[in-house]
């Protein structure tokens, strides 16, 4: 159609003669015959130019890491789940499962992971160049954090109508902050089987089965306190209707009620010194039908209540149990960003339990767990005769000790120390201290700061004032047992050991990049230093 009306007002084409009919019959290719032929060509096609694609931020990258971090937070409570999750994580990403118990087999460019009882983990890489006397890229962590757990016999008798739940404070737990709150019950369970053996189950109940009621201010002086966390802070679990009713203590008739005479398992069983209800419903939750076959379970209470983004502009997470799975979850998630090739070196990520009560256990820090694990991996591939490897292992080595530090609260600024004040959503920070506290020194500042550098990162400063106390972290404990170079660093959050913290939305994406860029800078970082 086009081509027709392009024709109108145009003088009308001649009959060709015969030469013209001649010279038309000649063989023309089709790409001749369409170029020149007005009725058949084609119109021009602009050249495809592409915008170049726009590069994120580092904000932008930071922020893809928020969901799933909260996500990490609420799935998983207890230290026993995080392993497990963790695990699971580094077994879809092609790491292979060690057991102490075994000998290892270790290969150039392998991935593998460990565990101890289930509540420690650490994870490693071999890079595709290494020799033995490398060093090893270390990040270590704590995954435990401030609970309440439940005693060995947690019956109590009823009182007034309730039913509550025998409960020991865990580090700082059962402070001030777990008044009112809806908590959950999880933890791991032995089960014996119909063969005899042993295994290990974990349980989270998707409800709140507790909460430890305050009593309202119209009470007056007793509600204020201090409160008893042994007969104050007990925590209720359901009602008893069949109880008696409430008698003062100065009533002359009044007494203790008794135990329910429900007994599960039979008499002498791990399941009759529990109580009732707490045991059919963890076995509900379990599928177990013999109550006889609960072997022994470590359970604790936590906030029940999901992690979440908030702020105007959701630049907050408020969480429970942010200390210490914040920097824990950031430095495996860069571990699994990490390439093995072209390293010479070994890759660490090393998770501790125990250590907001000292790390004395064995699956704490103050244990032989990470030690012998680089031991054993140098063992793999040294020769017999190979002397003092280790040594010149531990001399090539680095360890940041990654635990949360403290954010500048608005509210508070004079306890603050001036330009060592930590803000949300910026980077991690080095944490130092004058009286050995922290492992940081003007070295190990250095090298951390050339690797920030390198990989695009800001890092911040925190150190206490002379007049407040400072904490611990596994890092001093750690450099000293093997003698490796180290440096505190961890991502700051606000209300550290409250029930539920806040820390910034972008600060576990943060702390990703920078732990990635550690484990593959220091490499090249350490040939700039020649100080031992």
């Amino acid at each position: 159609m086009r081509d027709v009306l392009g024709t109108i007002g145009r003088e009308p084409d001649k009959c060709p003669t015969s030469e013209e009919r001649n010279r038309s019959s000649k063989s023309v290719s089709f790409h001749d015959f369409i170029a020149t032929d007005p009725i058949l060509s084609l119109p021009s096609v602009p050249a495809h130019n592409p915008e170049p694609v726009r590069e994120k931020t580092k904000e932008e990258k930071a922020a893809e890491y928020t969901k799933p971090f909260c996500d990490f937070l609420t799935e998983n409570p207890t230290v026993f789940h995080t392993v497990a999750q963790f695990s699971k994580d580094l077994s879809n990403a092609g790491y292979t499962k060690l057991s102490e118990r075994d000998a290892w087999n270790l290969k150039v460019g392998g991935k593998y992971f460990v565990q101890r009882n289930r509540s420690s983990l650490i994870a490693f890489t071999v890079g595709e160049d290494y020799e033995v006397g490398n060093g090893a890229a270390m990040i270590a962590g704590h995954i435990d954090a401030l609970t309440a757990r439940l005693k060995p016999i947690p019956k109590l008798r009823s009182k007034a109508g309730y039913v509550q739940l025998g409960v020991a404070p865990y580090a700082g737990g059962l402070n001030n902050t777990w008044w009112d709150r809806d908590l959950g019950i999880g933890g791991k369970v032995l089960v014996k089987g119909a063969d005899g053996k042993i295994s290990t189950k974990l349980v989270k109940l998707g409800w709140p089965i507790a909460r430890i009621p305050t009593l309202a201010p119209h009470f007056g002086a007793a509600a204020n306190g201090p409160f008893n966390p042994e007969t104050q802070m007990v925590p209720i679990i359901g009602l008893d209707p069949s109880a008696p009713p409430f008698v003062p203590a100065s009533s002359p008739s009044s007494q203790e009620e008794e135990f329910p005479a429900t007994v599960l398992g039979g008499a002498g069983s791990f399941a009759s010194t529990q109580p009732s209800r707490l045991v059919k419903a963890i076995c509900n939750e379990l599928n177990i039908s013999d109550y006889s076959s609960l072997v022994n379970w470590e359970l604790e209470l936590y906030d029940h209540q999901p992690a979440t983004t908030g702020g105007l502009d959701k630049e907050f997470i408020f969480a429970g149990r942010i200390d210490d799975k914040l920097c824990s979850w950031s430095a495996v998630q860069a571990l699994l960003e990490s390439s093995t090739k072209g390293s010479g070196l070994l890759k660490v990520v090393a998770l501790f339990d125990d250590e907001e009560i000292g790390s004395l256990l064995r699956q704490g820090a103050r244990g032989n767990f990470l030690p012998s694990t680089i031991e054993r991996i140098v063992d793999s591939f040294a020769a017999p005769s190979t002397p003092n490897i280790i040594a010149q292992t531990y001399a090539n080595s680095f360890l940041i000790s990654s635990d949360v530090t403290h954010a500048v609260n608005p509210n508070f600024l004079p306890v603050y120390l001036e330009n060592h004040a930590p803000r949300l959503n910026v980077g991690v920070a080095i944490a130092a201290d004058s009286n050995g506290h922290m492992t940081t020194d003007s070295v190990s500042t250095a090298i951390l700061q050339r690797c920030a550098e390198k990989c695009g990162q800001v890092l911040q400063v925190f150190q206490i004032r002379n007049d407040s106390r400072s904490g611990g972290t596994v890092g001093p404990m750690l450099s000293s047992a093997m003698g490796v170079r180290a440096v505190d660093a961890g991502l700051a959050q606000l209300s550290m050991h409250s029930i539920r913290a806040t820390t910034g939305s972008l600060d576990p994406g943060l702390g990703v990049a920078l732990f990635k860029g550690f484990l593959e800078e220091f490499e090249g970082v350490d040939r700039e230093f020649s100080e031992d």
